[in-house]
């Protein structure tokens, strides 16, 4: 039986996640310097080009800051989804991905995210869906608005499942997930429709009843993918493309 070889990581890679694991390991918190380059260069015994492609990288990822000039150097951020959004929308674009993976992605994932909500969602996310359906309905004329609280209340769910994969994947992929950027519109009659599913779910997750929740949930990806392949199959048949 042949073996493939395991491509080695480079070295800049490998620098990198000890970075990481000594910014763990000191208890390092979003705004606390790390030490200077020639201490790092000394304590990791590295080369300075080796060292600065790995804070580079760790820029990109957001995992630090690189401040310039006196007093400088890396400083520790807090990572947030927007590398993984972009990681995922150009894995999807090279692989010819249409729009409607996006859609059926989301008919799989979201009604287990209503389910744990209503089970680990708290008191406080609780309030903010609730802040979110009003927001929504009292501005049914205000399609920005409408396209906002849609997002959140998306949002909102994903975190209150408590599992932080489904936050993270929901906030990478919140600007594509109701279609609004490709052409998919939101005439009145269809606003109203969302806002009534919306507190369907609500309600089904603040009764902590979490079949009813997922059940909801289902409910309402599949009207959402009804309509759009009604208004709009070319829109889903189109392949997703990485856009700033």
């Amino acid at each position: 039986m042949t073996t493939v070889p395991t491509r080695p990581q480079k070295t800049a890679m490998l620098l990198a996640q000890r970075i990481v694991g000594d910014i763990n390991r000191r208890g390092n918190t979003v705004g606390d310097r790390l030490p200077p380059e020639r201490i790092m260069l000394e304590e990791y015994e590295v080369g300075r080009g080796t060292l600065r492609e790995s804070l580079r990288f760790l820029e990109l990822q957001g995992v630090i800051a690189l401040k310039p000039g006196p007093g400088g150097g890396p400083v520790v951020q807090q990572p947030d989804a927007t590398s993984l959004a972009t990681s995922l929308t150009l894995l999807l674009q090279f692989s010819n991905a249409p729009f409607r993976t996006i859609a059926e992605a989301r008919g799989g994932l979201e009604p287990m995210m209503a389910q744990l909500a209503a089970e680990r969602m708290s008191d406080e996310q609780l309030l903010d869906l609730r802040a979110s359906v009003d927001t929504m309905a009292e501005h049914i004329d205000d399609q920005v608005v409408f396209l906002e609280e849609n997002k959140r209340f998306h949002d909102v769910i994903a975190r209150g499942s408590g599992n932080a994969m489904f936050g993270f994947l929901v906030d990478a992929l919140l600007g594509i997930l109701d279609g609004s950027a490709i052409g998919i519109d939101y005439p009145e009659v269809r606003r109203l429709a969302v806002v009534k599913a919306h507190t369907s779910i609500y309600d089904a997750i603040a009764t902590r009843d979490p079949e009813a929740s997922a059940e909801a949930m289902r409910d309402h990806i599949s009207q959402y993918l009804t309509y759009a392949e009604k208004k709009f199959p070319d829109v889903l048949a189109a392949p997703i493309v990485w856009q700033a």
